[in-house]
């Protein structure tokens, strides 16, 4: 079984999305096994709790504004977890290569790219694939 972790940064709409997969049976390989934010309030925590489902707050700003103390922490606690598959669903932080590069073609991005190209007044939820899609973005 596929150990996932699901890092978000809000209110975990993708992340329901998810949980309600693997409950329908949707993802017979894999299993959500850890949610973490880097915000403490985000309702994605609440939703992980809900389910069952560890939770974690690693935020840059504990980590002393540093990148690199902020994905060591991160690393590590993946690493604990047992994780061999993260979904980025929301997530707003940046990952450097050196972090990205330990986990090749490990990491799934629900939101690839799509800021800033797509983003402004009237361009969040399904609004931002929407036009994503219309331009011919792949």
């Amino acid at each position: 079984m596929v150990r996932v972790a699901v890092l978000v940064s809000g209110g975990g709409t993708n992340l329901q999305a998810l949980l309600e997969a693997e409950e329908a049976g949707k993802i017979p390989h894999g299993e959500i096994a850890m949610v973490i934010s880097n915000n403490p309030n985000a309702y994605a925590l609440e939703r992980a709790r809900v389910n069952g489902i560890p939770g974690a707050v690693i935020s840059k700003k504990e980590c002393g504004g540093s990148q690199a103390a902020f994905e060591a922490e991160l690393q590590a606690v993946l690493e604990r977890n047992g994780t061999d598959l993260i979904i980025l669903a929301g997530f707003m932080c940046i990952l450097s290569e050196n972090f990205t590069s330990k986990w090749p073609k490990r990491i799934i991005n629900v939101h690839p790219s799509l800021i800033p190209s797509f983003c402004g007044a009237g361009f969040y939820g399904l609004r931002v694939h929407e036009a994503a899609l219309s331009y011919g973005v792949k």
